[in-house]
Protein backbone atom coordinates (compact mmCIF):
# COMPACT_ATOMS: atom_id res chain seq x y z
CA UNK A 1 0.00 0.00 0.00
CA UNK A 2 1.28 3.28 -0.90
CA UNK A 3 1.82 6.24 1.99
CA UNK A 4 1.23 9.70 1.08
CA UNK A 5 2.43 12.19 3.76
CA UNK A 6 0.02 15.13 4.10
CA UNK A 7 1.21 18.19 5.34
CA UNK A 8 -1.25 21.16 6.38
CA UNK A 9 -1.24 23.25 9.39
CA UNK A 10 -5.26 22.71 9.05
CA UNK A 11 -6.09 19.49 11.17
CA UNK A 12 -9.31 19.83 9.21
CA UNK A 13 -7.71 19.97 5.96
CA UNK A 14 -5.42 16.81 7.20
CA UNK A 15 -8.23 14.98 8.02
CA UNK A 16 -10.19 16.05 4.64
CA UNK A 17 -7.67 15.06 2.50
CA UNK A 18 -6.27 11.96 4.62
CA UNK A 19 -9.80 10.71 4.60
CA UNK A 20 -10.06 10.77 0.49
CA UNK A 21 -6.92 9.20 0.24
CA UNK A 22 -8.04 6.53 2.76
CA UNK A 23 -10.99 5.31 0.55
CA UNK A 24 -8.63 5.38 -2.19
CA UNK A 25 -7.03 2.77 -0.65
CA UNK A 26 -4.11 4.42 0.83
CA UNK A 27 -2.22 4.99 3.88
CA UNK A 28 -1.44 7.93 5.31
CA UNK A 29 0.51 10.21 7.09
CA UNK A 30 0.03 13.67 8.51
CA UNK A 31 2.47 16.55 9.60
CA UNK A 32 1.41 19.66 10.90
CA UNK A 33 3.61 21.79 9.14
CA UNK A 34 7.36 21.87 6.71
CA UNK A 35 9.56 20.71 9.96
CA UNK A 36 7.10 17.64 11.23
CA UNK A 37 7.18 17.15 7.33
CA UNK A 38 11.08 16.84 6.24
CA UNK A 39 10.77 14.89 10.18
CA UNK A 40 8.35 12.21 8.92
CA UNK A 41 10.42 11.80 5.36
CA UNK A 42 13.22 11.06 7.69
CA UNK A 43 11.27 7.87 8.46
CA UNK A 44 11.12 6.52 4.78
CA UNK A 45 8.50 4.61 3.47
CA UNK A 46 6.59 7.80 1.99
CA UNK A 47 5.68 7.33 -1.91
CA UNK A 48 4.00 11.06 -2.30
CA UNK A 49 3.67 14.32 -0.57
CA UNK A 50 0.52 16.85 -0.74
CA UNK A 51 1.89 19.89 1.25
CA UNK A 52 0.29 23.39 1.89
CA UNK A 53 2.09 26.24 1.02
CA UNK A 54 1.35 28.83 4.28
CA UNK A 55 2.28 27.26 7.34
CA UNK A 56 4.46 28.06 10.66
CA UNK A 57 8.04 27.34 11.25
CA UNK A 58 8.24 26.43 7.73
CA UNK A 59 6.72 26.79 4.97
CA UNK A 60 5.58 24.32 2.22
CA UNK A 61 7.84 25.85 -0.69
CA UNK A 62 10.88 25.90 1.57
CA UNK A 63 9.84 22.19 2.48
CA UNK A 64 9.65 20.75 -1.05
CA UNK A 65 12.84 22.93 -1.57
CA UNK A 66 14.82 21.21 0.98
CA UNK A 67 13.21 17.71 0.37
CA UNK A 68 14.53 18.09 -2.91
CA UNK A 69 17.85 18.92 -2.33
CA UNK A 70 18.27 15.71 0.03
CA UNK A 71 18.99 12.84 -2.72
CA UNK A 72 16.87 10.40 -0.23
CA UNK A 73 13.67 12.18 -1.21
CA UNK A 74 14.56 14.06 -4.52
CA UNK A 75 12.30 11.82 -6.83
CA UNK A 76 9.07 11.64 -4.10
CA UNK A 77 6.72 13.49 -5.98
CA UNK A 78 5.16 16.37 -4.51
CA UNK A 79 1.53 17.96 -5.30
CA UNK A 80 1.02 21.81 -3.37
CA UNK A 81 -2.83 21.65 -2.16
CA UNK A 82 -3.28 25.44 -0.69
CA UNK A 83 -5.54 28.27 -1.31
CA UNK A 84 -2.79 30.37 -3.16
CA UNK A 85 -2.79 30.99 -6.77
CA UNK A 86 -0.31 33.54 -7.26
CA UNK A 87 1.86 32.63 -10.06
CA UNK A 88 4.82 33.58 -8.47
CA UNK A 89 4.38 30.62 -6.03
CA UNK A 90 3.15 28.33 -8.51
CA UNK A 91 6.46 29.28 -10.97
CA UNK A 92 8.64 28.79 -7.79
CA UNK A 93 7.16 25.48 -6.92
CA UNK A 94 7.33 24.28 -10.27
CA UNK A 95 10.87 25.35 -10.32
CA UNK A 96 11.49 23.30 -6.99
CA UNK A 97 10.05 20.35 -8.30
CA UNK A 98 6.48 20.10 -7.81
CA UNK A 99 4.52 17.92 -10.12
CA UNK A 100 0.69 19.82 -9.37
CA UNK A 101 -0.76 22.80 -7.86
CA UNK A 102 -4.36 21.77 -6.49
CA UNK A 103 -6.56 24.98 -5.18
CA UNK A 104 -8.64 24.66 -2.01
CA UNK A 105 -11.19 23.85 -1.41
CA UNK A 106 -10.00 20.87 -3.67
CA UNK A 107 -12.20 18.37 -5.19
CA UNK A 108 -11.41 14.69 -3.91
CA UNK A 109 -12.05 12.90 -7.27
CA UNK A 110 -9.54 15.37 -9.00
CA UNK A 111 -6.74 14.78 -6.04
CA UNK A 112 -6.83 11.22 -5.72
CA UNK A 113 -6.10 11.21 -10.01
CA UNK A 114 -3.52 13.30 -9.17
CA UNK A 115 -2.39 11.27 -6.71
CA UNK A 116 -2.79 7.93 -8.88
CA UNK A 117 -1.07 9.37 -12.21
CA UNK A 118 1.62 9.83 -9.78
CA UNK A 119 2.44 6.89 -7.89
CA UNK A 120 -0.61 4.46 -9.11
CA UNK A 121 -2.52 2.17 -6.53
Amino acid sequence: MKKILVVDDSSTVRQQVGMALQQAGYAVVEAGDGVEGLAMLEKGGISMVICDVNMPRMSGLDMLENLKRDARHANIPVVMLTTEGHPGLVERAKKAGAKGWIVKPFKAELMIAAVGKLVGA
